[in-house]
């Protein structure tokens, strides 16, 4: 009991006064977690570009971008070697590169969409020069999938030909399918009002703030599991991995956030013209790249006929799309070897999300081999793989994982 009251105090006087999630202890980036080699081979104020080093004698010639949310830091894709991303797309022969996001403060309240895009664009060119590839793969997850989609519509306007294909995960574009959903419920007019007012007058919108209200999604599982576990039982919270990066926090400028709210209110990318992009209209049926679709069957964030409606945007027919058996995080950090696992995948070529599921069966395992088949296909010839990392015009500035990473 002693130990709870102490859990208990220790937990409502710090930033988010809700019970502790993990226990961080065992965990230090860039050392047991976040820890593939590589090196920043591009920094922006905004980003900064990692290049992994190859694993294989040989690499496919067209590299893959992979886009995380500016909600999290980067290193879900590169977690314990076993539950790494990024480890998976170097094993496949793919040369990978990753933006690390960096943390805004109140100074940079001013970065929005606008900004994040051309910071993408820059991360491009680069991959082109190091790589000598005209253009480039593209992966995107949550919010990083949702202005990963923002940069291809604006390239797409300005007739730009600098990206391939775009694997884009647990993302929602319609947002008029998720207005009826727990997630929905946390964005009304008056939320939304209040919410942007609020952004604007600090700067930043604080990641405990966000960490606050994804959990209230999903209290029992978030919060009152460890009300029982820390405070009643006096119990240390568990050393996850997962856990501990949801919990790396890191904060969104007030134009960004601003824009994303904005996404519900005019429903942009199913509507063509309402999203301006440095200029340029979006127009999502301009956007000629494959894609591949993921979205997790218990989902409560991005619920998965949400982001079924992202593959059809995408054109429909011509995308790849993948139903995993799992949640938000889950689905996404989903390696062989679960026994539990399974997915569905074919063409999103139903009209409805149900109407899709009706024609689909089951596949044991982990989508991650399928996708190795499908990235490949898309990756161009192999080469010998590269003795250094970056170029002449972009050198090495540092080893992976970055100093943008470890900024609080």
């Amino acid at each position: 009991m002693i130990r709870g009251l102490a859990n208990f105090v220790e937990d409502m006087t710090s930033g988010t006064r809700l019970p502790k999630q993990v226990d961080s202890r065992p965990f230090t980036v860039g050392k047991n977690i976040a820890n593939t080699p590589g090196a920043v081979v591009y920094r922006s104020e905004v980003l900064e570009l990692i290049q992994y080093v190859p694993t294989t004698e040989q690499v496919h010639a067209r590299p893959l971008l992979i886009v995380p949310p500016q909600i999290n830091k980067y290193y879900a894709f590169d977690l314990t070697p076993a539950k790494s991303i990024a480890q998976w797309s170097l094993g496949s022969g793919v040369q990978t590169f990753v933006a690390s996001w960096r943390n805004p403060t109140r100074q940079d309240a001013d970065w929005g969409f606008d900004a994040y895009v051309a910071a993408l664009e820059q991360a491009v060119d680069a991959m082109r020069d190091i790589t000598g590839s005209p253009d480039v793969n593209v992966w995107g997850a949550c919010s990083g999938g949702i202005t990963l989609t923002a940069f291809l519509g604006y390239l797409a306007a300005r007739g730009k030909r600098k990206v391939h294909s775009a694997t884009v995960t647990v993302c929602v574009l319609d947002t008029s399918s998720v207005r009826n959903t727990t997630a929905g419920l946390f964005v009304t007019p008056a939320t939304i009002a209040a919410a942007r007012a609020a952004s604007r007058k600090r700067g930043v919108v604080e990641g405990t703030d966000l960490a606050k209200m994804f959990a209230w999604m999903r209290p029992n599982d978030l919060i009152w599991n460890y009300v029982v576990n820390n405070y009643l039982l006096g119990n240390d919270p568990p050393a996850y991995d997962i856990l501990f990066w949801n919990n790396d926090t890191t904060r969104l400028p007030a134009r960004l956030h601003a824009d994303f709210l904005a996404l519900f209110e005019s429903n942009p990318f199913p509507n063509a013209g309402k999203l301006r992009i440095r200029g340029a209209k979006v127009d999502m049926s301009k956007i000629d790249v494959d894609a591949y679709v993921v979205a997790g069957l218990t989902d409560h964030i991005t619920p998965w006929p949400g982001v079924y409606q992202t593959a059809r945007l995408y054109g429909g027919s011509s995308s790849t799309f993948v139903l995993s058996n799992s949640g938000h995080i889950q689905s996404l950090i989903n390696p062989p070897g679960n026994p539990r696992a399974w997915f569905m995948a074919g063409p999103a070529g139903a009209a409805t999300p149900e109407g899709w599921l009706e024609g689909q069966g089951k596949t044991e395992g982990s989508w991650w081999p399928h996708w190795r088949d499908w990235i490949r296909a898309r990756s161009e010839a192999l080469k010998p793989a590269p003795g250094v990392l970056g170029s002449k015009k972009h050198p090495s500035l540092g080893a992976a994982p970055g100093s943008y990473v470890l900024e609080r």
